[in-house]
């Protein structure tokens, strides 16, 4: 069997999909890492809403998701940018969604932390900042997950400068039950985010970020840095004080990351550990055994499919990793929530196919070429 495909100058080239999916089996707990996927939200196709309407989410897909990572050992980072904060997702589903997950999360006996932010308001002063972080960390610790301090585009727009980072995340720490996961999302997320902790430089913004942690290293279990730049995360985790922990959210460099080096590695949180979860599993299971070759001979591969869904701009990622999870079966539609399936052409989710259908990705190939197929007809390309 053959499909034809697209590529980016309009012509179509025939490609041969693979007959079986990669043999990955649920396993035992990870001991030398703890890993996080950041999972998506399924939308509800038959909801009638517009890109402007609050989110619609299919509840039962989205936990079923949830559960499949969980049943490879992963733990679930919630409510996070892959499921579309502050690109549909608003704060009031967000609340439920992480309600729903964690009771889930509990009953499933899997490992969940959960996205705190501002997003409730669109700006505003210190103080307003501050109340709307309150507001969400309080729902995030009811609920008894663990608690990450997203980047907030209100903050980056009402501090003047590195002390506003200061106070406003000392207040938080110091009012935490327990620690929390502090995210450095950088601007090619977040175009809103440019200049976070209070400068532009990156090498100043660090310092201000590492004085965060100094001051209340008892209330930081560890740091998230999204920076598409490893050496500087690297160089990040060396700086970190004793038992706070570095996970990556380096969708570009996640292997030589997450196997470290003499001085250290990294832990995950990565939004490409939600189309990859089974073979990410897969992969940290063999480094658990001291194997480094075999993991990095399980996960180098990986590392183009994650380029090509992170590409410029890169906060339309979630566009592909829906998309994938729509080809493995996961969900019964390629909708998205705020109308974003539209954020990606043609040519990009034909390579991405390819590129997923090559690591043996989908349990069903077969079922991923007739969806494939389905779409190419729905943009006119016929077999």
């Amino acid at each position: 069997m053959t499909i034809r495909l697209p590529g980016a100058g309009g012509a179509l080239r025939t490609y041969e999909p693979r007959t079986e999916p990669l043999a990955v089996t649920p396993g035992t707990p990870f001991t030398s890492r703890t890993v996080f996927s950041a999972a998506h939200v399924v939308a509800d196709p038959f909801a009638d809403v517009s890109p402007d309407s609050p989110a619609a989410v299919d509840w039962d897909a989205t936990l079923a998701f949830r559960r499949h990572l969980w049943s490879h050992g992963l733990g679930v980072a919630e409510a996070m940018d892959t499921a579309q904060r502050g690109m549909g997702l608003d704060w009031a589903c967000a609340a439920e969604l992480i309600r729903r997950s964690a009771a889930e999360a509990k009953a499933a006996g899997g490992r969940i932390a959960c996205g705190v932010g501002t997003d409730q308001i669109a700006a505003g002063s210190l103080a307003e900042v501050r109340a709307a972080y309150e507001e969400q960390l309080a729902v995030v610790e009811e609920s008894g997950a663990q608690a990450i301090l997203m980047a907030s585009r209100a903050l980056a727009a009402a501090a003047s400068g590195p002390e506003d980072y200061l106070e406003v995340y000392g207040h938080l720490l110091r009012q935490s039950a327990e620690p929390v996961v502090l995210h450095w999302l950088g601007p090619m997320f977040d175009p809103a985010l440019e200049g976070y902790w209070g400068s532009s430089d990156l090498d100043a913004a660090t310092d201000t970020f590492l004085d965060v942690i100094a001051a209340h290293p008892d209330k930081v279990d560890g740091i998230k840095v999204s920076l598409l730049d490893a050496q500087r995360e690297i160089d990040i985790r060396r700086r970190l004080p004793r038992g706070v922990r570095c996970y990556t959210g380096d969708d570009f460099n996640y292997p030589e990351l997450i196997a470290g080096d003499e001085q250290g590695f990294s832990h995950a949180l990565l939004g490409i550990f939600d189309p990859l979860g089974p073979l990410a599993a897969e992969a940290v299971r063999v480094l658990d055994t001291g194997n480094v070759q075999g993991f990095r001979d399980l996960l180098d591969p990986t590392v183009g499919l994650s380029r090509h869904l992170f590409q410029t701009p890169t906060r339309f990622y979630k566009t592909g990793v829906v998309f994938l999870a729509w080809l493995a079966g996961h969900q019964s539609h390629f909708t998205m929530v705020g109308g974003l399936q539209s954020a990606r052409s043609l040519p990009h989710f034909a390579t991405a196919y390819e590129l997923a259908d090559g690591l043996g990705l989908f349990p069903d190939p077969k079922l991923a070429e007739e969806r494939m197929k389905t779409l190419l007809s729905v943009y006119g390309v016929n077999q």
